[in-house]
């Protein structure tokens, strides 16, 4: 490798291929892929909620409809999904916003703050279960 006319040699040389089963992410990589999976998840079930709105709006024939659709263990079960989603987006996006403001920068801390997210997430995912069923 050269640099301004100058040769530097490279002790290590980089992997070629990198085995991603054997890389362990810690517990706050791992909220946070998981906080851009939930927003992608309510991002697309934003439109099949908004379908099923419009359908339940347009008529009272169209409520039925709708109504008849969310009847099925399947579709609860889906709604269920994308609430649990969407809280787990709006807990750990609290958490990232408290992480700009400088708030569980530090390891320890920020392991226990997923940890906490998680617990709270838990709670509510049983609360959607509730509102769901």
């Amino acid at each position: 490798m050269e640099l301004s006319g100058q040769t530097v040699k490279v002790n290590k040389p980089r992997p070629v291929n990198l085995d991603l089963q054997t890389i362990r992410f810690p517990l706050t990589a791992i909220a946070s892929i998981l906080h851009r999976v939930s927003g992608v998840i309510t991002f697309i079930s934003l439109a099949i909620l908004l379908w099923l709105l419009n359908l339940s709006l347009s008529s009272p024939d169209g409520f039925a409809a709708a109504a008849s659709i969310t009847d099925s263990f399947f579709v609860k079960f889906v709604l269920w999904g994308v609430l649990t989603a969407l809280f787990y987006h709006i807990v750990l996006g609290v958490r990232h916003l408290l992480m700009d403001l400088g708030y569980f920068e530090e390891m320890d801390t920020g392991i226990a703050s997923t940890k906490v997210s998680f617990a709270i997430v838990a709670v509510l995912a049983v609360f959607a279960g509730g509102l769901v069923w």
